[in-house]
């Protein structure tokens, strides 16, 4: 069963990203994730560039980290381990969030505890003014994620899983640097010419992917806008000139997400209204959580909270938090993402024990007044 709604997904050592839900989703879903230090620290993983692009070493490694999970917390949905090994998602997480700066010819600096970041080699102003989006039939990295998922094919029968595209900013601030700032106040045509190709690789790359992935019988529809950058941006200038690049990408796929990181998103929640098709959207607990929910009615809601947030308040605080974000905010996802070493087991089973309660509490509430 598939809703039409999108829910948080993190799969082992990958950033998180979205998938779409079944409807049987709980009123406060947790959705657990930890860094690849985490990783790297208990099990001795290298998440190296063989991790990134050697999808036989990934598929060892995912098996690792998934009977690690089912030993430390048993009977949860951390990192899916509830589903079956094989076929076995081996595309999550690959390339962690560089692909569109790479497809740009941006090098990626991969680490062994961390996920792959692009390297410092900006644009200059002639270099974004004469840009063009890259010919992916030509495109080495694009092409060796693909060379990537054939092997997942012919190896699992079924290429599942998603690349994280980014967002629009994301991926521009990859290539521009901090002049992109700048460059939106001062050179608005030239920041436009950026964001106009992005965008078109985005939309081209994910939807060769997609063509790809529906031949082995797995279908994606949706794309998820990362806007981890927005708060850099006014909420003007977001409305002006990201907006409708949003806009594009949301028409050119059934269903989007948008994530907004753990940061305030109010200033940007009636532009974000304005998005078709979007069914999912997260944000930080700061946030007017009436408000997003009564703006952004059909989307799957989300809070991201933050590891300090999990591994410093007391249990008694966690559980206040929760309360307050179910009543203004529900029914959404939890997203604990990127817990490091450091952070007790048990802490993270009683979190995922608050949500469950809560949400018991909260769907009897429901029935009773249905049955009233």
């Amino acid at each position: 069963m598939q809703s039409d709604q999108l829910i948080s997904y993190i799969a082992p050592a990958a950033p998180a990203t979205r998938r779409p839900g079944d409807g049987s989703e709980s009123f406060m879903r947790p959705e657990i994730g930890f860094t690849p230090r985490w990783y790297h620290q208990n099990l001795n993983i290298n998440f190296d560039k063989k991790w990134h692009t050697n999808p036989a070493y990934r598929r060892e490694t995912i098996i690792k980290m998934r009977e690690e999970l089912r030993r430390r917390f048993p009977g949860t949905k951390i990192g899916c381990i509830n589903e079956p090994d094989t076929p076995l998602d081996l595309l999550t997480g690959t390339y962690g969030s560089t692909s569109i700066a790479a497809i740009y010819g941006i090098p990626i600096r991969y680490a062994k505890d961390n996920w792959p970041n692009c390297a410092h080699n900006y644009l200059t102003d002639a270099e974004v003014a004469a840009l063009k989006p890259p010919n992916l039939d030509e495109n080495k990295h694009f092409q060796d994620l693909m060379v990537q998922v054939d092997w997942i094919a012919e190896n699992e029968g079924i290429v599942t899983g998603y690349i994280n595209w980014q967002g629009v900013l994301n991926n521009a601030q990859r290539l521009r640097g901090q002049d992109l700032f700048l460059d939106m106040i001062m050179n608005p045509d030239l920041t436009n010419h950026l964001f106009d190709c992005v965008t078109t690789t985005m939309i081209e790359a994910a939807k060769r992917l997609h063509r790809r992935q529906k031949e082995t019988g797995f279908e994606v529809n949706f794309f998820t806008m990362s806007n981890c950058l927005v708060n850099m941006v006014s909420a003007e200038h977001y409305s002006e000139i990201l907006l409708p690049c949003d806009q594009r990408i949301a028409q050119a796929f059934d269903l989007v997400g948008v994530h907004n990181c753990a940061w305030n998103a109010d200033p940007y929640i009636e532009a974000y209204a304005k998005i078709p098709n979007n069914k999912y959207i997260d944000m930080g607990q700061e946030s007017d959580l009436s408000e997003a929910k009564k703006r952004i009615p059909l989307a799957r809601r989300a809070i991201m909270y933050t590891p300090m947030d999990i591994a410093k308040k007391s249990l008694a605080r966690i559980r206040d938090d929760m309360e307050k974000i179910a009543e203004h905010y529900g029914p959404c996802d939890i997203v604990a993402a990127d817990i490091e070493i450091g952070t007790p087991d048990q802490r993270i089973l009683d979190f995922i024990a608050i949500c469950e309660e809560i949400s018991r509490m909260k769907e009897n509430e429901s029935s009773t007044r249905m049955n009233a």
